[in-house]
């Protein structure tokens, strides 16, 4: 397989599984709908700018690292399953809050939040990095040129931001908006729990081997 069209494998798997249901999809989707537009998308850059972590650590190796310490990957289950928890508890607590419109924090503070909570999201999910490495060792050359690591990370980013705007400005049009004010509470207790579950399942699958 040449250089040109591993990297071209790459990128159609990335995509695939930025289009899989989880934590990331849930986070955009839920910004989009009961923040604003500007918070999905920003969302979506924090997305992005994970996948840019992910390819980086996939290029240096991590996915060996991990494969040989096996208590490391624990550890990381356990951590990113704690963060999706407390993600899920914020967003069960504040379920029965009305939604407030405040112009000047619209346009300030929340997108900045909006843009962490995506970038911490996606970081707190460490199969993602593991989904990442093995796809990078399964597809590249064992000596791919230089231009594959200056290409592949902005590419990725590309990609996963690419695919999680187009997400966020589905779910931000005012139909999905008017759905969510008449069915807040409910939207945000089935986003928390689902959050939660997944959180649940990182922690509970900490102590099996293997990745």
């Amino acid at each position: 397989m040449s250089p040109t069209t591993a990297v071209l494998s790459i990128l159609a798997a990335v995509l695939l599984g930025a289009m899989s249901p989880g934590p990331s999809f849930v986070m955009v989707a839920r910004n989009a709908i009961g923040l604003s537009r500007r918070d999905g998308v920003a969302t979506a850059f924090g997305m992005g700018i994970g996948a840019i972590c992910f390819a980086g650590i996939a290029l240096a190796g991590l996915y060996t690292l991990l494969s040989t310490v096996a208590w490391l990957y624990a550890g990381l289950k356990i951590a990113g399953g704690l963060y999706l928890l407390y993600i899920a508890s914020r967003i069960w607590r504040g379920a029965g809050q009305p939604v407030t419109m405040d112009k000047s924090e619209a346009q300030d503070a929340r997108p900045g939040k909006s843009f962490w909570t995506g970038l911490t999201t996606q970081l707190s999910n460490p199969k993602t990095a593991v989904a990442y490495g093995s796809i990078f060792v399964a597809l590249l050359p064992q000596h791919p040129p230089l231009w594959c690591y200056f290409a592949l990370p902005p590419l990725v980013f590309a990609i996963e931001t690419g695919w999680y705007t187009v997400v966020a400005l589905c779910f931000s049009s005012q139909r999905p908006r008017d759905l969510y004010l008449r069915a807040k509470h409910w939207i945000d207790r089935i986003a928390a729990g689902a959050i939660a579950a997944l959180g649940l399942r990182l922690i509970l699958s900490a102590g099996r081997r293997g990745l």
